[in-house]
Order: structure tokens, then sequence, then C-alpha cells
């Protein structure tokens, strides 16, 4: 008799399958031929390699409010209302419609994003704002695959080039170093020529530094809303100060070890150390604002007063 314990609880995990493998089905119709087109085209770039990491990070995120799926098979769950029924009726319109144009005029910024009000409304259809409520850092955090517009991309570039140059230019002349500028190219460094391209315009960088900084805020989970805020503040301007050395470092390992060198191995590990080094700085700005701001949730869980 104890042999069908198992066997029901079993059918008890696999009792939600019965609503949601249509739905699931449904959503990798859409969105693996999307995937396996990014897989094999923009995320091979150094400007879009961040994607697989948000996915997986998504991913995740989903799998760890995983019970709220359970939800309807609760005794005491409560059923969508009819606004929420409307509403995710309309959100799921909008985003089918949003991924048919860019499915078919290859835009992927209503492709890729179309996937965010799908899965919304999905959500407030079968389950209600409960669901939407648990999961709303998850389908925010998918912002971060939606690549650049392109006018957002070439409105911002040219500035930060610009700017970065200047800096990186300052910086080593006032060093001893003999640097020269003209525009964006950094001319007479030694015997070389550099130009600084649209890659180290430190654009993208500032949009995966900023899903990490985010992400560690929502994991972090701090109580002070001074904390969050002056970190959030400071995601960008990491980025940027973590861009303008980049750029000098490539300069210095050109002029000392020549142009193979600055345009080889060492410069692809210059943009992974970018990123490492953003986020350390967001770490240890984060650990210094501790003292100033402590975490009064951790004070009373451990019985200490707030």
């Amino acid at each position: 008799m104890n042999t069908l314990a198992p066997r029901a609880s079993v059918l008890d995990a696999l009792a939600p399958l019965k609503i949601w493998w249509p739905i699931i089905i449904g959503l990798l119709v859409l969105y693996v031929p999307t995937y396996w087109m990014l897989a094999h085209g923009i995320w091979n770039s150094e400007e879009q390699a961040h994607g697989p990491i948000v996915l997986v990070v998504t991913l995740f995120l989903i799998w760890q409010q995983r019970a709220v799926f359970m939800a309807d098979f609760m005794v005491d769950a409560a059923k969508p209302s009819g606004v929420e029924t409307s509403v995710g009726w309309t959100l799921l319109v909008v985003g089918l419609l949003a991924y048919a144009l860019g499915r078919s005029q290859d835009i992927l910024l209503f492709e890729v994003g179309s996937q965010i009000p799908v899965i919304l409304g999905m959500l407030l259809i079968t389950l209600g704002m409960r669901a939407a409520r648990a999961l709303w850092f998850a389908l925010f955090f998918l912002i971060f695959i939606v690549p650049l517009p392109g006018f957002i991309v070439d409105a911002a570039t040219g500035p930060l080039k610009q700017y970065i140059s200047v800096i990186a230019e300052q910086i080593l002349y006032a060093a001893g170093y003999p640097i020269a500028r003209s525009g964006v190219i950094l001319l007479t460094v030694g015997q070389y020529q550099l130009l600084v391209a649209d890659a180290c315009s430190g654009l993208h960088s500032m949009f995966s530094l900023s899903a990490m900084g985010l992400l560690y805020l929502y994991l972090m989970q701090h109580t002070s809303t001074a904390r969050n805020l002056l970190i959030m503040a400071a995601i960008l301007p990491i980025a940027f100060a973590a861009n303008v050395v980049r750029v000098m470092v490539l300069i210095l390992v050109t002029y000392h070890l020549g142009d193979e060198a600055g345009q080889g191995f060492l410069h692809d590990f210059a943009g992974i150390m970018l990123f490492v080094i953003g986020l350390l700085f967001l770490f240890l700005l984060d650990w210094v604002l501790g003292f100033i701001f402590p975490d009064r949730a951790r004070a009373r869980a451990t019985g200490g007063k707030p």
C-alpha cells in the first residue's frame, strides 16, 4: 500500500503540466528560432556577448520562483480577476503582433522584445497579478537581452568615443607620453596611429554592467533606499571610467609592445578585464556604503535592534 504514495506524489508534481505544456510548447515554437539566430549572429560579437548570460540568469530567476506555477493547484489560490485577464490578453496580442512584425521584417528590437509582453500576458491570464509580481524582475531583466536600437547606438557612440579619447590623451600626455589627438584618432603615440573604434566607446559595457549591477542589487535585497540609489547611480560612471582605463591600457601596450600586441589577445583580454574591474568597483562601493547605510533587515533577522 505504501508504494502508491511515491506514484501519487509524482502525479501531483506533474499536474501543472496539464495547463503549462501547451504554453511551453508555444513559447519554444516562437522563440527557439530567435535564440538560434542570436546564438549564430550578434551573440558572437563583443558588443552582444552578454546575451547568453542574461538568458541563463533569467531562466535561473524563473526557476527560483517555480512554486508560482503550482498556485492554481492550491486550495486557497485566487483566480485571475476580469481586469487581470483583460490586461493579459491585451499584452499577449500586442506581443504577438510585435513578434510577427519583427520576425517578418527582421527587426530584432520587436522580435526579441516581444517575449516580455507575451510572457507577462500569459502569466496574467493564467495566474493573475500575484505571478507577475513574483516574476517581475525576471521579466524586467529580459530587457538586457534586447539589442539596442541602431539610432541609440549611433547617437551615443560618437560623443562617448570623443570623451574617452580626450581623457585618455590628457592623462597620458600628463604622464609624459608623446601623444596627440585629432578628433577620436589618437596620433603620434610613438610611431603608431590608433583609432578609438565603436567597440571602445563603452556603450555596450555600460549596458551589460547595468544588467549585472541591477541583478546584484536584486539578489542582495538591501533595505536602504539611499544605498540602492547610490549604487544604481554609480553603475554608468564606473563603466565609463573602466572603459577609459581600458583604452589607456591598449595605448600603452601598443606603445611598449607593438601594434600586434595591442590588436591581438591583449585587446580581447582588456575587454574582459574591463567588465571584471567594473564589477569589483561596484562591489567595493557597496561594501563602503554598507558602513553608512547598514542593512536593517539582517539586524532584525539576527535578533538585533534596527
